[in-house]
């Protein structure tokens, strides 16, 4: 199946991000960080689950949801499974800067003819397509919009999306990355401070209320996908 988007950013039909010669190195070096970090996340996983292994299976779960279902489920997740809220706030800080660092290298070596990972194409014309929707508002701006962009939490917006729309109006690697991240963690605070105050208000009504929350994230989650799909729209 031909993805457009890909094939444009590829044939150079797109926009003129930064150029280092099309060797990727910087590129390479986040990708190594990435996978780096993802391991150091997987072992202090396994080392908690046999410290802990309720506590263990609870952030286990967490994580799950997080990579499957964003940033405000697995907030949510985490706060009503009782983990403090330090552990929640960063190990979710966490999963979405493996995120990134793994996702946008990857997206950007496709880009410069380095890399061709057929499984990924249609995941990475689906972030083109959806980074190409929101690039030309955020341009106007520069880094300032790219940091407003990911730090609204109630815009939705995912840092992923943020990084390649950096990449796209022509930001370093290292300048994108670093206004997306911090972004991130910012907006990440944000929705662990407005959840947590949920969570205190509607905790008094039964014990399976915070849960319901988590499931009413996901819930609202997979009706926006089904919508888009069905518009032909990116997730």
């Amino acid at each position: 199946m031909d993805h457009p988007e890909i094939k444009e950013s590829i044939e150079g039909n797109g926009p003129a991000p930064p150029d280092d010669g099309g060797r990727g190195d910087s590129e390479a070096l986040i990708l190594f960080l990435g996978f780096s970090t993802a391991l150091l996340y997987l072992l202090a996983l396994g080392w908690v689950f046999l410290k802990e292994p309720e506590k263990g299976r609870v952030l286990m779960a967490m994580t799950t949801t997080n990579i499957l279902f964003g940033r405000a489920a697995g907030l949510s997740f985490g706060i009503a499974g009782g983990l403090g809220n330090s552990v929640v706030v960063l190990a979710n800080m966490l999963l979405e800067v493996i995120q990134v660092l793994v996702i946008y290298p990857l997206f950007v070596l496709s880009w410069k003819h380095l890399l061709d990972i057929r499984p990924l194409k249609e995941f990475m014309s689906r972030m083109h397509s959806a980074a190409e929707k929101k690039k030309r508002v955020i341009q106007r701006y520069g880094i300032i919009g790219l940091f407003i962009f990911v730090w609204i939490p109630f815009w939705m917006t995912g840092p992923v999306v943020g990084a390649i729309i950096g990449f796209l109006i022509g930001l370093r690697s290292w300048v994108s990355l670093t206004v997306v991240l911090s972004g991130t963690c910012l907006a990440i605070l944000a929705w662990a401070l407005l959840i947590q105050k949920l969570h205190s208000l509607v905790e008094g009504y039964g014990s399976f209320v915070p849960m319901a929350m988590v499931l009413g994230f996901i819930l609202v989650i997979l009706l926006r996908r089904v919508y888009a799909k069905g518009r032909g729209k990116p997730e």
